[in-house]
């Protein structure tokens, strides 16, 4: 079995198979549909060899299914059959999820992508518990009102630090995992974490689209 594990952003769609070395990506945006994002990823990895697909998108999935549109996407994901449109068996996770299962090393882990949003998971002795934390209440607004990619731009670099700090205390203090991953865009501008917490690489996604076949 190869599996292509193609990682939706909102920035860019990513793709690797497996046994590949360098993943493959192309320019996502706000009006991206999910059927231009399959022709782009078939385009991107013409001449890899795959016989299965697991597709990351930044929306909750129940069951394999998308269950509400994307934020920062287009529309069209939800209800789209995405078996069909890749030609071959395709699972389909949220994108948090399934960074976090290639991040997860047992035990209870939560896991926060900081990104164009804040993904959220948890999983508990191998029981994935995909999570939509960034919409809850904090401060004036939301948890991804004040740590996701606009936030950034808006508070600085460093009241945006103290407003990511302070999300990882609260949530951990809530969920009680035994250690905290921390992925997307934004990780690697933290640093001085608190102990229990680290940076887990992106690369981990992939990882995460692999071990979904397992």
């Amino acid at each position: 079995m190869r599996v292509l594990a193609v990682d939706v952003g909102g920035r860019h769609v990513k793709a690797l198979v497996q046994g590949e070395s360098d993943r493959r990506r192309f320019r996502s945006s706000p009006e991206l549909t999910p059927g231009q994002m399959v022709e782009g990823t078939l385009a991107l990895v013409d001449g890899w060899d795959f016989d299965h697909v697991s597709v990351g998108v930044p929306a909750p999935v129940v069951d394999g299914r998308v269950v509400r549109e994307p934020v920062n996407l287009g529309p069209g994901w939800q209800g789209f059959d995405y078996e069909t449109a890749f030609g071959r068996p395709t699972k389909v996770m949220n994108d948090a999820a399934m960074q976090a299962l290639g991040s997860y090393d047992g035990g209870r882990m939560l896991f926060l992508g900081l990104g164009t949003g804040l993904g959220s998971t948890m999983i508990v002795d191998g029981v994935i518990v995909p999570m939509e934390l960034g919409h809850l209440p904090f401060r004036r607004a939301t948890f991804e009102e004040y740590v996701g990619r606009a936030a950034r731009q808006r508070l600085g670099p460093k009241r945006w630090r103290a407003a990511a700090l302070e999300t990882i205390q609260h949530l951990s203090a809530a969920l009680l995992p035994d250690y905290v991953v921390l992925g997307g865009g934004l990780a690697d501008e933290l640093d001085d974490l608190p102990a229990g917490v680290r940076v887990g690489g992106n690369e981990l996604a992939f990882v995460g689209g692999f071990r979904l076949w397992e």
